[in-house]
C-alpha cells in the first residue's frame, strides 16, 4: 500500500455501530474516517471508532457538502439516508454503493418491482394504499398474512400479522394507513442472507451462506457457514445476488435475506429483501473469515483489491438486546468475543454482538449450549 492510500479519507453517513465496525477494521490500513451524525454521542466517535464526527441532521446540505468535501470518497452505513443528501453528496465527491440500489431499497414495492425485473423468485404479494386493497388482498392471499409499511421498516417496526380478516381494519390503522404491500404466508423451511462485496472494476467476492434465526421481528442468531446447503441453493443465492451488483453496478458490500423453501436438490430461495450495505448478519465475519465485510466494504468504496472471504472454521453470531448479560457471565467463556456498541440498553435495541468460533459445528453447537447456560 502506498503512503497515499495510507492518507485516505472515508465519509460515512451515519454514525451507528455499523459506522463503528467499518472505521474500525480499517484503523491497521491507516484509512481515516468521518461522521456525519445528529447524535454528539454516536457510537462511532467512541475509543473503538475513533471517527471525527460532523454534528447535523442528515438532510442539512451544507453539512452534507462539508461530508463530500472532506473525504476521498463517501458511503453510508443504513438505507434510510434522506434520496437527495445522496444526490448532493455525488455532485461534490463520489459516493458508494449506488444511490440507485438506496432508493430501491427504501420502498419494498420498487424492491419487489427489480426482484421482478431481474428473474428473481419473491413471496407472493400484493400493493396496498388502502383498506379496500388490503380487504382485496386478503381475499386473494389469504391468513396468516403480513402487512408491511413499504418505507422505514426495520427490526420488526412497521410490519403486522393479520390472522384473520376480520382484523383487516386493525392492520390498517395500526400501520398508520401508509402505503404498504401485504406478503402472503409462507411455509418456509429457515431464512439464508448472502453478502458480497463487489470492487471498483467489478469483481466480487461472497461470504459463505449464513442462516438466521428471528425472535419479534428481530434477530437473535447466524449460524455460518450454513450448514446442509445443497448446491442449488448455493448457486441459486450466487447468481440473484450477482444479477442485482451487476444492475446498480454496486460497490460495496451487499446483503439479501431470502426464504429457503424445501430442502436438498429441490429446494428454492425466495429473495426478502436487500441492505444496501454491511449487515448484521455478517458480523461474524469479523472474526470468522480472513476479511471481514466491513474491511471489504471499505476497501471496495475507495477502490482497493478485496480480501479473502474464505471462512474460518464454524461461527455463530448472537446480538445483545436490550439488557447486558449478567455481570461476570462472560468472564466463564473466554473464547466468546464481545463486542460493546457503548449505548445505553433499552428494550429491543441492539448494544453488542457476541461472536463464538470452533474448527467443527460439533464444538460450535457445544459452546452454544455452554454460552447459553452462562447467560441465560
Amino acid at each position: 500500500m502506498t503512503q497515499a492510500d495510507q492518507q485516505k479519507t472515508i465519509g460515512i453517513i451515519g454514525g451507528g455501530q455499523l459506522a463503528q465496525m467499518l472505521a474500525s477494521s480499517v484503523h491497521h490500513l491507516g484509512i481515516k474516517c468521518i461522521v456525519l451524525d445528529p447524535n454528539p454521542d454516536c457510537c462511532a466517535t467512541n475509543e473503538l471508532g475513533k471517527c471525527q464526527q460532523i454534528v447535523a441532521q442528515y438532510d442539512d446540505e451544507q453539512a452534507l457538502i462539508k461530508l463530500a468535501q472532506s473525504s476521498d470518497v463517501v458511503t453510508y452505513e443504513f438505507e434510510n439516508v434522506p434520496g437527495q443528501g445522496a444526490s448532493l453528496i455525488a455532485d461534490h465527491s463520489t459516493i458508494h454503493p449506488n444511490p440507485k440500489a438506496l432508493s430501491v431499497s427504501q420502498d419494498r414495492l420498487s424492491e419487489r418491482a427489480m426482484f421482478a425485473e431481474l428473474g428473481i423468485p419473491v413471496p407472493p404479494f400484493a400493493q396496498v394504499d388502502s383498506l379496500d386493497q388490503l380487504n382485496q388482498a386478503l381475499e386473494k392471499l389469504g391468513v396468516p398474512a403480513i402487512l408491511k409499511a413499504r418505507t422505514l421498516g426495520y427490526d420488526g417496526k412497521g410490519q403486522v400479522l393479520i390472522s384473520d380478516p376480520s382484523k383487516a381494519a386493525n392492520a390498517w390503522e395500526t400501520l398508520a394507513t401508509v402505503p404498504a404491500i401485504l406478503d402472503g404466508f409462507i411455509a418456509f423451511r429457515r431464512e439464508l442472507s448472502s453478502i458480497a462485496p463487489r470492487a471498483v472494476d467489478g469483481l466480487s467476492e461472497s461470504y459463505p451462506l449464513s442462516e438466521n434465526i428471528h425472535r419479534g421481528g428481530i434477530l437473535r442468531l447466524s449460524k455460518a457457514p450454513a450448514r446442509n446447503v445443497d448446491g442449488a441453493v448455493a448457486e441459486q443465492a450466487r447468481s440473484a445476488i450477482q444479477r442485482i451488483l451487476e444492475h446498480f453496478d454496486y460497490v460495496g458490500t451487499l446483503a439479501v435475506e431470502f426464504f429457503q423453501l424445501g430442502d436438498g436438490p429441490t429446494a428454492t430461495l425466495l429473495a426478502n429483501e436487500i441492505a444496501p450495505r454491511v449487515h448484521n448478519t455478517g458480523h461474524w465475519t469479523i472474526e470468522g473469515t480472513k476479511t471481514s465485510q466491513f474491511e471489504n466494504h471499505m476497501r471496495a468504496v475507495l477502490g482497493m483489491q478485496l480480501g479473502s472471504t474464505d471462512p474460518i472454521g464454524c461461527s455463530a453470531m448472537i446480538n445483545l438486546i436490550g439488557n447486558e448479560p449478567r455481570p461476570g457471565s462472560l468472564g466463564a467463556m473466554p473464547q466468546a468475543h464481545v463486542h460493546l456498541y457503548g449505548k445505553e440498553p433499552r428494550a429491543g435495541r441492539k448494544i453488542g454482538h457476541i461472536t463464538l468460533n470452533a474448527p467443527t459445528e460439533q464444538e460450535l453447537d457445544a459452546m452454544l449450549e455452554r454460552f447459553t447456560r452462562i447467560v441465560g
